[in-house]
Parts: structure tokens; sequence; C-alpha cells
């Protein structure tokens, strides 16, 4: 008998198709700029409006690497039950669909793909594929993540 956690997500409570949706998150300026100058893109579209407005966008273009962190463990009441279980973060991919910009109400949708158990029994390879739905229902980005997860049987 395993002693199941709430706040973990073990890879054999995952079934294929089941899905999670992330709460709404706002990319918001503060972030946004602090983000940006982290990974070393200073083009002048991300952070001045001035020049934004001269853009065939017409607002600051939001960061895609941002947009890629929020699809990732901080953006969905996944985060803490993933983290609580994971051994390994192995790959992500995302395709951007459609312009995301700084104001932008983002939320991701988790949809489990595939699990795999291990030969040792007490982890197992899972794949999510990963959407990140705007304010407007529309997709702008989407991808997948894969974890290497423990089962709830390897827990004493």
């Amino acid at each position: 008998m395993s002693n199941f956690k709430e706040s973990q997500l073990f890879a054999n409570n995952l079934v294929v198709g089941q899905s999670f949706e992330g709460c709404p998150t706002e990319i918001g300026d503060d972030k946004f700029k602090g983000f940006a100058h982290l990974t070393g893109d200073n083009h002048p579209i991300h952070y001045n409006d001035e020049y934004a407005a001269t853009s065939r966008y017409g607002r600051r273009l939001a960061h895609g690497l941002l947009i890629v962190s929020m699809s990732a463990l901080g953006a969905t009441p996944m985060s803490q039950r993933l983290e609580d279980s994971m051994v390994a973060f192995l790959e992500q991919s995302s395709k951007f669909l459609k312009p995301v910009f700084v104001g932008d109400t983002l939320k991701s949708i988790f949809e489990v793909a595939e699990v795999t158990e291990k030969s040792d029994g007490e982890t197992a390879f899972v794949r999510l594929n990963i959407r990140q739905i705007n304010q407007h229902d529309e997709v702008v980005a989407k991808g997948h993540h894969c974890y290497l997860l423990k089962n709830s049987t390897s827990e004493k």
C-alpha cells in the first residue's frame, strides 16, 4: 500500500487521454521584462512601446521562452505535483501558431499522450502534449513535455 500524497502526481496515476487545465496567467510587464533581460533578448520590440507601435504587430511581442516556461511547471495546478514526483525533465518542444503579447492571458492544457513503465518498475516515461490558449480561446502554441516520473509503488 502506497502513502499517496495529494500534492504528488505519480506516473501510474496518469491515464493516456487524461487532461489537466492550468490557471489563466497574464503575461505581466514586470515578469516579461525580467525574463527578456535574463535571456539576453534586448530587442526593442520586447520592451519599447514606441518601437513596437511601428511594427506590424502593433503591440510589444512577448518573449518566446517566457511563453514556453509558462507552459511548463509554473502555470498549471500540476506544478507542485509534478515537481514532487519528477525524477528527470527530459525534453520539450513548442510551436507558435499565433503571436502572443504582453498583457495577454494564457492557460495551458496538458493531455497525457504516453505513459511507459521503465524496467526498474519504480519510474515511468511520461509524455504530455500541451496547448496554450489565449483569452480569446485561440490556440497560440502547442508542443510536448517529457518527464521521468516515479510510480506510487516506489514510495515507502
